[in-house]
């Protein structure tokens, strides 16, 4: 609903904030797109094929935290201090492992990003590239991208608005 409000926002409002001049908009589904090219999907294949093996091996590290938690939980009534002390070191030392580790594969600066970036911020550059070039060749005025959340892919330049409300924020101090 949010993604047809916009839709509506922008083809309505905009040629009345331009002066009624008529705009080319158009639309992509980059998803759709990438579903159909051929080095998009076997760069797919490439990272599930990792990630799979990054939570087979995360599945085990878990596995065996719990397998040792339950092992300590049995008999932490007929331990030594000095013994439950050492195990519950133990569990939380393979607890930190598991977080370093999925941080490692999976967090923000992880070894997945840069492997995303390498396998498939390539064929993602070339298909800016086609938006730009079909929308200079075919005189567009925005050009969005309507998979996930709508994003614009192209704006033509004579509606950038950056400078001047760059120069009014200026001038209001």
């Amino acid at each position: 609903m949010k993604k047809v409000f916009l839709i509506a926002f922008i083809i309505v409002l905009i040629p009345a904030l331009v002066g009624a001049q008529s705009l080319r908009i158009g639309y992509i589904n980059s998803d759709a797109i990438m579903d159909q090219l051929p080095e998009a999907q076997e760069a797919q294949r490439q990272l599930d094929e990792i990630v799979s093996e990054w939570q087979h091996e995360l599945s085990q590290m878990q596995q065996t935290w719990q397998r040792k938690f339950e092992e300590y939980d049995q008999r932490k009534l007929i331990m030594s201090d000095q013994r439950r002390a050492e195990a519950e070191r133990e569990l939380m030392e393979l607890d930190r492992e598991i977080a370093e580790f999925r941080d490692r594969k999976f967090g923000q600066e992880g070894e997945l990003f840069y492997l995303q970036e390498e396998l498939i911020h390539p064929i993602q550059d070339r298909i800016f590239l086609a938006i730009q070039e079909i929308a200079e060749e075919e005189a567009y005025d925005y050009v969005f991208d309507q998979s996930g959340d709508i994003l614009l892919m192209y704006a033509n330049e004579q509606y950038d608005l950056t400078e001047k409300v760059l120069q009014r924020v200026i001038d209001m101090q």
